[in-house]
């Protein structure tokens, strides 16, 4: 059968593989097994195992690139790699992003500092000697720019201005080709008016506003900084006051700021101004002052007195303590004609000695503060009190509602010495509207910083005059109150915020016996704190 010779043959077929006539095939076919394929393949798989791209789970195919990329991230950065899944450490946050780099401010970005004001002090070299005596009240040698302008060389003339502690002094350039027809004024008139053009054709570098005073007006720095810095340099700006008199703002203009009060000037209007001035000049001969020609000058280039309450020309005569007992709520940035005026404390008989206590301590300590108003009361004693910090406090008998003690009260007269409640640019009232509640006034006699607890300690002194008799059964405060201390922290940002008035409390009554103190407590407002009749 053909099926049976086939297994036959093929079982001849196996005995010639297995059989002794095929030994030699058998032999070489076995070894080449054993010896060459056998440990190559076991050294193929021991080098695959031990390769960093041996991935015993095999990723989706999608993430396949990401995979390989990841594991073939350089060694150092190890905490990046990803972390297996049968790991139980947890995942290490992501580094967090690198600072970004604050763009440096470029000069004219700057906040508006003192470096960036020049002054021009109008002077005369017949009242030099006793004049100069202000102007070293608030001048900074090395941190302020800025020239007394005279008719003639002084003394200070010939020497270097680190030295006198004073501007360096200027003469200013002959105006004998300007008219002046005025009967009853100075032609000094006509070289002051030029100060700031003349001090603009300096070319001093930064410069980005110019202010303008007498040689008798008392700055303070910090403030008048403050308010320039709210106003952009690169515009026309003509910043100042008008007077404290009605009738002085009648006779020249309130839209005028008057220079003994000081103003300031733009630097982009000072260079309009420096163009025409000279011509402006020939224009208006019959003028009286300089600064009414300031302002003609300004009336012609279309720029308006921007006013602002802390310049004070003070166009008033004798006590100034109804003016900085209820000072507006602005930073006080001016003080004239202080020769007209009593020592603002009345203890210190030199003018110039009140003020440098005044700038020693509380102008030191916290300038913003200085002259600001608060009202509180003491109910104990039923007695209204009102705070000018720096300066004094006045404590009345019987309440007073706030509005009425915001009111600056007449301890003065107008500048043509006369007691006409009409004469004013503001609202006044009488000192007392009865005998029995005129003020008691507490004079500031020290300052000093608690810089343990941060605050400002300022203590007030009694002023012994004499009173009205008085049959009121509320008690008379010289009776019980000798001295006064005011606790407030130092606010430098006071004017950053919205006006408000810092509100006071009594922390303390004055007791019969030796306690004749009353301590107070002053600072920002607190949510629904107010002055509460």
């Amino acid at each position: 059968m053909k099926g049976g010779g086939a297994g036959e043959k093929l079982h001849k077929e196996a005995n010639v593989a297995y059989g002794g006539s095929g030994k030699p095939k058998f032999s070489f076919l076995y070894g080449l097994l054993l010896y060459v394929i056998l440990p190559v393949l076991v050294l193929y798989f021991v080098v695959i195992a031990a390769s960093p791209f041996y991935n015993p789970r095999c990723p989706p195919e999608g993430s396949a690139v990401a995979a390989h990329f990841v594991v073939a991230r350089p060694l150092h950065n190890v905490s990046s790699l990803p972390t297996p899944l049968n790991a139980s450490a947890p995942p290490q946050p992501p580094p967090p992003p690198p600072p970004v780099a604050r763009p440096r401010l470029t000069a004219d970005e700057a906040p508006t500092g003192l470096r960036h004001i020049v002054f021009g002090i109008g002077a005369s070299a017949s009242l030099w000697k006793s004049r100069k005596e202000y102007i070293k009240l608030w001048w900074r040698p090395g941190r302020m720019r800025g020239f007394v302008w005279m008719e003639k060389p002084v003394e200070e003339f010939y020497s270097k201005s680190s030295r006198t502690g004073l501007p360096a002094i200027m003469v200013s350039s002959d105006t004998s080709r300007f008219p002046y027809t005025h009967g009853a004024g100075s032609r000094s008139a006509l070289r002051i008016s030029r100060i700031v053009s003349e001090t603009f054709r300096l070319g001093l570098p930064g410069v980005r506003w110019f202010v303008m005073g007498d040689d008798d007006t008392v700055f303070l720095p910090e403030n008048l900084v403050h308010v320039l810095s709210q106003y952009d340099h690169r515009q026309p700006y003509y910043i100042g006051s008008p007077s404290e008199s009605h009738i002085q703002n009648l006779i020249f203009s309130y839209g005028m700021a008057f220079g003994g009060g000081g103003f300031a000037i733009s630097r982009a209007l000072a260079e309009e101004l420096a163009k025409m001035q000279d011509g402006c000049l020939h224009r208006y001969p019959a003028l009286y002052g300089s600064d009414d020609r300031i302002h003609a000058c300004m009336s012609e280039l279309g720029v308006p007195l921007t006013r602002h309450p802390g310049f004070h020309q003070c166009d008033l005569w004798g006590d100034v303590l109804g003016l900085l007992g209820a000072h507006p709520v602005a930073p006080l940035v001016t003080l004239h004609h202080l020769d007209f005026l009593e020592p603002v404390f009345p203890s210190t008989p030199s003018r110039a000695g009140a003020l440098r206590r005044l700038f020693d301590g509380p102008v030191r300590l916290d300038s913003a503060a200085v002259a600001q108003q608060s009202v509180c009361y003491d109910r104990v004693h039923q007695w209204t009190v009102s705070v000018s910090w720096g300066f004094a406090v006045m404590v009345v008998r019987g309440v007073l509602s706030p509005r009425e003690m915001e009111t600056p009260m007449r301890s003065f007269l107008n500048w043509y010495k006369r007691a006409d409640y009409t004469a004013y640019s503001f609202n006044t009232r009488p000192v007392a509207r009865q005998p029995c509640q005129k003020p008691h006034v507490y004079y500031m006699r020290t300052t000093r910083m608690d810089r343990r607890r941060n605050v400002t300690v300022t203590e007030y002194e009694r002023h012994r005059v004499k009173h009205p008799t008085c049959r009121w059964r509320i008690e008379e405060p010289s009776a019980l109150l000798d001295n006064i201390v005011v606790l407030k922290k130092p606010d430098p940002d006071l004017w950053k915020r919205s006006p408000r008035r810092n509100c006071c409390k009594v922390v303390s009554s004055p007791k019969p016996g030796k306690d004749r103190t009353m301590t107070i407590d002053v600072g920002v407002c607190r949510d629904g704190e107010f002055a509460k009749v």
